[in-house]
């Protein structure tokens, strides 16, 4: 019973494994190993039509042969593409994301709503913000936990100023208290305020 037990998983071990467990060759390499055929002889007075390659083979020199990379697995019968290497994250991000934001770029939407573009970490372009609203002596009526979006007073008006960000790219634009788009006006000049006093 037992050792029919032990040839039966045998068995299943080896079915489940496949070929490759085999070092079976699955003639991935056997391009290796072509020759060079003569072109195709017809019998001596055949008529045909001219064959012409649908996809003629290059010629490769056998210098170019020799140093190409072996492009096959350790035992030498199958092919196998390397493995890439490991990818570190890269010092010019970490860099990135230390440095100070760029300044302040005023631009407009499609609408022409005016918007502030500020290249840089959003957290740090946030506390820029803060520190300038407060250097303008702006009153904070509200700050939002889960986003960079704050609520300020100027001239007894309510705005929202909000920050949005698309990779490294923000914008800072101004929004009614009903998230519409602020006064096109009342927008440009606060957000001119804010370019004017932005930390250098």
């Amino acid at each position: 019973m037992q050792l029919r037990f032990g040839l039966i998983a045998a068995l299943s071990v080896v079915s489940l494994a496949g070929c490759s467990s085999l070092a079976i060759s699955n003639g991935s390499l056997d391009y290796k190993d072509t020759t060079t055929l003569a072109p195709l002889q017809y019998p001596e007075g055949a008529v045909a039509r001219p064959a012409t390659p649908l996809y003629p083979a290059p010629t490769v020199d056998p210098l170019a042969i020799e140093h190409a990379p072996k492009l096959e697995n350790s035992r030498g019968n199958r092919f196998a593409l390397p493995r890439p290497p490991a990818v570190e994250p890269t010092q010019a991000a970490a860099v990135q994301d230390n440095t100070a934001p760029g300044r302040p770029q005023p631009v407009v939407d499609g609408n022409q709503n005016p918007l502030l573009k500020i290249d840089g970490n959003s957290a740090t372009i946030w506390q820029y913000t803060l520190a300038t609203l407060s250097s303008l002596n702006h009153s904070i009526i509200g700050q939002s936990k889960n986003r960079y979006e704050v609520t300020i007073s100027v001239d007894q008006q309510t705005y929202v100023l909000r920050l949005t960000s698309v990779g490294t790219s923000n914008n800072l634009a101004v929004f009614n208290a009903d998230n519409s788009f602020a006064d096109k006006e009342k927008a440009a000049d606060l957000l001119a305020q804010i370019y004017q006093n932005w930390p250098a």
